[in-house]
């Protein structure tokens, strides 16, 4: 499992190449570091430093000289020495000022800018041209170089001035330097073709190949590293989204430097350098824009952001002079460790992270695994631009073809734009055998199984949820339960479980039968059976049932359940686009284990049959969604997101007893911002048309205890309930519920003491039909309304947070601390 963390490690970088040389370039007079400074040999290999000052000249042949340059400054000719292989550069600012050159009335470089904002609807490719498709080949690595690791651990000698010493070899640091001198970390590869058509583009994968696992892991295929263009309003890095530098409003939120003039591709470019607006300290985007003298368009563009990782990514384009437009060519991704206050534990291992010397964090010894890194690079050919494309199935944003990961040797020597190095040819096979003989394929599985709320065991896949929980009713509820896998078939499926509440001294049990019917689509039909209990008036979302807790504190304080018998049968399908649903039909005896009758024309029932038909859609129209060999992936959840849920019962068909329609609507908001806070919004309907007894109603998740002090009522916090209002007090018919929570940064009040501020503001509206009917129970309506706020500290302190919720409005009650409620909250961290 440790060679799969390193795609999530990631750390400095350094590429292979015959002749190489590091360096730092500064101002001589201050000595601050010069970011994205030119440096350019007599043989013409160019670079630039990074944001640190710091540069990597690479070169295929020996070079005499290289020159570093920097608008402002006088540039330096450094003479290569031989056997030295790492240089500081100083430079001399120039005489007049910089400032007079660049500020006369406007910044020149934002002048430059506001002319490229402009002129992106022209520039940009997925603008001016309705189509066009290219392949595209990528090669990923986790890996490190050899060489920048300190060459003592090669020796169990240090010298002295009497002589030479015998000490300890750090076995670790050596062990890992003999692994990355022959191989890498992790690899793989993909062949892809893109199709644009309309504002949709497509990603079809025709060949790809992972190291260690015969069926690739799709997720990390899928992974968004950066964003396909640099034109949008929003720049996506490592699955994080910045104001773009080139955004409409942007020049509000950078800062813009004119860095100096060079030549891509035959045409002269702009080098404008810019900087996020945030404060010292905070992370925030900054890097390198390559605009053309000519039209304006971006011709390069280098993004970066330092934090817990020190992420950047490159973009390249190639001039295509018939369309009159710069387009895409190649892109590089990597990541480096950044500083941390904390540790992060992930994969079963430990990253180790570099505190804040001047917040009182002491060096750390350093660890041979903190010069590895990730790399990804993208080549893309065979362009094609302003031609007709035609794209199968649009909704779908990555496909992956069935035998994909079945190419040849022949394919792979076809569409390769980098050979492989000798390190690399060796990874596939070495990264193979570590896989096979540590089990790490099968390890990662059991790690998604858990994840989900299995534990793998042979061909069943038993369920965490059913092996004890507590209620008020059954007292301790211990049980087992599961669902084969695909090790006893890809096409059926067996599900079910047994259950017995020491308190209620009973058994309950479900056992079902499946059948895939559609591969594409991921259509299952089957057929079950269930004998067991429910909490009252609980809305119960089909489509989510594989929701999975490691706790949910709720159902703990909760007595008033019914006891149900139901045959079932439906259809699970995600066959609509961007959809997944559950068609069922079912016929259910219900028996209330509280004191409840339900009056009908003056009879009343204290057991009744429901006969329904129901159908449960979630439909999330903005995500993002991959096809796989295996099924579909929803690959990049984006909001809002829409559940509805429909069931009708059907009269005079197996004993039903009552007539009655009820709908249920569910739509889920959630804004990250650029800051690092975070909005959610929660709206909640439900609606009842006819005779339905309460059972089956609304009771909008009451989560607080009926006792005379605040500290008897102190219990755990649920995620969406009503942290102030008491069980079995409001009941509904119809009612609306609404959920507004923001959260901030995390607080450092201690080294260790970090909560994470939430405010929480509730409320719901509602109504009972014919109150009358529901004999035996006292309970309020939502009528007037219902409303609460309060604050969440979450992880306090090892996953253990407080919150505290008041209650106000129409449904205040007479004394004040009634209306407070304390709870506590839990996060667990799985480590995954």
């Amino acid at each position: 499992m440790k060679q799969l963390s390193w795609l999530l490690l990631l750390f400095t970088f350094s590429l292979q190449a015959q002749f190489q040389w590091n360096g730092l370039v500064k101002d001589a007079k201050t000595n601050q570091p010069l970011p994205f400074a030119s440096i350019s040999s007599n043989t013409g290999v160019q670079t630039i430093s990074d944001v640190d000052g710091k540069f990597q000249l690479l070169s295929p042949n020996p070079i005499l000289d290289f020159t570093a340059s920097y608008l402002g400054y006088t540039p330096f000719q450094q003479i290569i020495t031989p056997n030295k292989t790492f240089y500081v550069v100083a430079l001399q600012e120039k005489s007049n000022d910089l400032n007079e050159v660049l500020i006369p009335k406007e910044n020149e470089a934002l002048q430059i800018i506001r002319k490229a904002i402009g002129a992106k609807s022209v520039n940009n490719p997925q603008q001016k041209n309705n189509s066009f498709s290219f392949k595209s080949y990528n090669k990923l690595l986790v890996t490190a170089n050899p060489d920048s690791i300190n060459g003592k651990i090669d020796s169990v000698f240090v010298d002295k001035t009497y002589g030479r010493e015998l000490v300890k070899v750090d076995s670790s640091n050596y062990k890992f330097k003999e692994i990355i001198s022959k191989q890498h970390l992790f690899q793989t590869e993909k062949v892809s073709l893109f199709q644009y058509q309309n504002s949709y583009l497509k990603e079809v994968i025709i060949g790809t190949k992972m190291a260690g696992f015969k069926q690739p892991i799709y997720e990390i295929i899928a992974f968004n590293l950066q964003s396909f263009s640099i034109y949008e309003p929003k720049y996506e890095l490592f699955e994080t989204k910045y104001n773009s530098p080139i955004a409409d409003d942007a020049p509000e939120h950078y800062n813009y430097k004119l860095l100096d003039s060079v030549a891509i591709d035959g045409s002269t470019s702009y080098m404008i350098y810019f900087k996020n607006k945030k404060k010292k300290n905070a992370a925030g985007l900054e890097g390198v824009l390559y605009i053309d003298t000519t039209s304006y368009a971006i011709a390069k563009a280098i993004m970066r952001i330092k934090g817990v990782l020190d992420i950047s990514g490159t973009h390249e384009f190639v001039y295509l002079p018939e369309e009159k437009i710069w387009f895409p060519s190649a892109k590089t991704f990597q990541i480096v460790k950044g500083k941390s206050d904390d540790d992060i534990k992930i994969l079963g291992g430990t990253i180790q992270f570099d505190g804040d010397v001047e917040q009182g964090f002491k060096p750390r010894k350093k660890e041979a695994t903190d010069i590895s890194y990730l790399i990804s690079k993208s080549y893309n050919f065979d362009i094609e631009y302003n031609k007709a494309v035609k794209i199968k199935q649009p909704t779908i944003a990555i496909d992956i073809q069935e035998d994909a990961i079945n190419q040849t040797d022949a394919f792979w020597e076809a569409y390769r734009k980098e050979k492989l190095d000798l390190r690399s040819q060796k990874t596939y096979a070495a990264v193979d055998s570590i896989s096979i003989k540590n089990g790490i394929e099968s390890k990662l599985l059991f790690g998604r199984k858990i994840i989900n709320g299995y534990v793998p065991i042979s061909v069943i896949d038993f369920d965490l949820r059913k092996f004890v929980s507590f209620n008020n009713y059954e007292g301790f509820r211990l049980g087992v339960g599961g669902i084969t896998n695909d090790s006893f078939s890809k096409k059926w499926k067996i599900e079910g479980y047994s259950a017995y509440g020491t308190k209620d001294g009973t058994f309950k049990y479900s056992l079902g039968i499946g059948t895939r019917i559609n591969k594409f689509s991921n259509t299952w039909w089957g057929v079950s059976f269930t004998d067991d209990v429910r909490e009252i008036a609980s809305t119960t979302w089909t489509v989510d049932r594989r929701a999975f807790k490691i706790y949910d504190p709720r159902p703990i304080n909760i007595s008033t359940f019914y006891h149900y018998q139901t045959w079932k049968t439906g259809v699970e399908t995600k066959f609509i686009p961007k959809t997944e649903s559950i068609w069922e039909l079912s016929n259910t005896f219900v028996e209330p284990k509280f004191n409840y009758a339900y009056n009908l024309d003056g009879k009343l029932f204290t057991k009744y049959n429901l006969t329904t038909a129901m159908v449960s859609l979630r439909w999330n129209p903005f995500s993002d969604y991959m096809q796989t060999p295996t099924g579909r992936i929803e690959t990049e959840k984006r909001y809002p997101k829409f559940t509805f849920q429909f069931t009708k019962s059907l009269p005079n068909v197996g004993n039903n007893d009552f007539e009655f329609s009820k709908i249920d609507f569910r739509t889920e908001y959630q804004k990250n911002y650029l800051n690092g806070q975070k909005t959610s919004l929660l709206f909640e309907a439900g609606y009842t048309i006819g005779d339905l007894p309460l059972t089956h109603l609304y009771n909008t998740s009451p989560n607080n205890l009926n006792k005379e002090t605040i500290i008897q009522r102190v219990t755990f916090a649920g995620k969406n309930s009503f942290e102030t209002m008491f069980f079995n007090e409001f009941f509904s018919s119809k009612f609306a519920y609404f959920q507004f929570k923001h959260s901030f940064n995390r607080i450092h009040l201690l080294k260790k003491v970090k909560p994470n501020l939430v405010v929480v503001s509730r409320m719901g509206l509602g109504d009972m039909e014919k109150p009358e009917q529901h004999v035996g129970i006292n309970y309020k309506t939502l009528r007037d309304g219902y409303f609460e706020s309060g604050i969440e500290l979450n992880q306090i302190y090892k996953g253990i947070g407080l919150s505290g919720f008041y209650r106000y409005g129409p449904n205040q009650l007479a004394k004040f601390q009634d209306n407070i409620a304390v709870k506590i909250s839990f996060i667990l961290n799985l480590g995954f």
